[in-house]
């Protein structure tokens, strides 16, 4: 009899065998199979079902983190480390079905990051793209190319691709916000770069609120030559979205699957506010119940504020203010709020689209 190690190791090496191979006949190829390895090469029919799959496939879960049990990391950590030796002092969110690779979802990076009064986060650049949804604090800014802008509970902050950026406080109380990044899928296609100022701040050669000035009234300058695919707005507000959430539910009925749901856009061209993350906002009024709703792409959920429940797959999460949770690939899910809740959701959608990848399916209730 085979040890069972052996045969949970063969059930292994058949998960994505073409169900056509003759499986007896296997014991008599595999001479062939171990010169052919000497060359590099290997037998496509042994592997073709598990690279090529009838319906996504991740190792990422359905989970949730309660603000209210991560905070008390945050403050130690501020106790263990500084600012400026962590270089940004972070607790990563990893999802408990991708331990230790730092990953929310399959392509997706979340963390969140802490800075204490007088503190300063010394700017740097890297290719990778991030946002930052801010959780708790005020009069704490982030600089980025030369343009400093303060930061509020709910503002969505981006930090686009090679541009210098750094974070201070100025305030009494610790600030924290959300990190989403795209550095797997940078990672991934092998082009990443990084480069340190030295501990130093980036010069500011803008004035505080130029960039809203510029392109966040529905105008442009006449002679404005925006080639970046990210919005040159890098603070979208929390006041303004929300209110644009309420004028949105003042107008209409709510989607059965979204509740009432705005995507936060590039002023230039109309499109994703970021060219590798898309990101949204999203009004569930009370005793709203969404139905069954299921896409391609992995989602985050930040709460903002409300209360509700979320059933993902088969498991269900009761969710408050500043509560993390995510949704994987091509799981079904559904909402249902117990106060008027607002979150954010940020998902790599927008490179799904361009790719011809993205696939939804929206349930009947």
């Amino acid at each position: 009899m085979k040890p069972v190690e052996n045969v949970h190791r063969e059930a292994e090496a058949l998960e994505g065998i073409v169900p056509t191979v003759d499986l007896a006949a296997e014991e008599g190829r595999k001479d062939f199979y171990g010169r052919a390895k000497r060359e590099h090469l290997a037998p496509l029919w042994r592997v073709l079902h598990g690279l090529v799959t009838a319906k996504p496939v991740t190792r990422a879960a359905p989970a949730i983190w309660h603000y209210a049990d991560v905070r008390p990391y945050l403050m130690e950590a501020c106790e263990l480390i500084g600012a400026a030796e962590a270089e940004r002092r972070v607790m990563v969110l990893e999802n408990p079905g991708l331990p230790g690779q730092s990953r929310i979802t399959q392509s997706l990076f979340a963390g969140l990051q802490i800075i204490l009064p007088g503190e300063i986060a010394p700017a740097h650049r890297h290719v990778a793209s991030a946002l930052r949804f801010i959780v708790e604090g005020k009069n704490a800014f982030t600089a980025v190319a030369g343009e400093r802008t303060m930061m509020e509970p709910g503002d969505f902050v981006i930090t686009p691709s090679w541009t210098w950026h750094d974070h201070g406080n100025e305030g009494s109380g610790p600030m924290v916000w959300l990190d989403g990044l795209d550095m797997h899928i940078v990672n991934m296609l092998a082009t990443s770069f990084r480069e340190d100022m030295g501990g130093k701040a980036h010069r500011l050669e803008r004035p505080e609120g130029a960039a809203p000035a510029e392109f966040g009234n529905n105008l442009l300058p006449v002679d404005v030559e925006h080639r970046s695919q990210t919005s040159p707005i890098f603070n979208y507000p929390y006041r303004k979205s929300r209110e644009s959430l309420d004028a949105l539910q003042r107008t209409r009925a709510p989607d059965a699957w979204h509740g009432y749901k705005m995507k936060y856009i590039n002023p230039v061209n109309g499109g994703w506010a970021m060219p590798t993350i898309s990101t949204w906002l999203q009004l569930l009024p009370k005793g709203f119940r969404s139905a069954p709703y299921r896409s391609t792409d992995s989602t985050v959920f930040t709460v903002v504020e409300g209360r509700g429940r979320s059933t993902i797959g088969d498991q269900t999460f009761d969710w408050g203010p500043h509560d993390i949770f995510v949704a994987p690939s091509w799981m079904a899910h559904t909402h249902q709020a117990t106060e008027d809740a607002v979150v954010f959701l940020y998902s790599d959608r927008v490179i799904q689209e361009k790719l011809d990848l993205f696939r939804e399916s929206k349930e009947k209730a």
